[in-house]
């Protein structure tokens, strides 16, 4: 593979790795405002927000280490 389909493809990749994380970004919201109003409401927030907010904050997580590990690699190949 040409290093210009290389640089392609990773650019590719990296454009669905911020379509997906914004994606999770907004379903991590809706466990997110619920986590604040317990907060605020001095609350014990539900134990299934906390765990779907940890779930997608790790999916995000993830997402956004691959991404950095594609843009180092796409800069790599100048």
């Amino acid at each position: 593979m040409s290093a210009w389909s290389e640089k392609r493809k990773i650019k590719k990749e990296i454009k669905v790795c911020l379509q997906t994380i914004e994606e999770i970004e907004r379903k991590r919201s809706r466990s997110q405002s619920a986590l604040v109003q317990a907060v605020l409401l001095q609350e014990t927030p539900e134990e299934s927000d906390v765990e779907w907010f940890n779930k997608y904050t790790g999916e995000i997580t993830a997402c956004r280490n691959h991404m950095i590990e594609l843009q180092k690699k796409l800069k790599s190949l100048g």
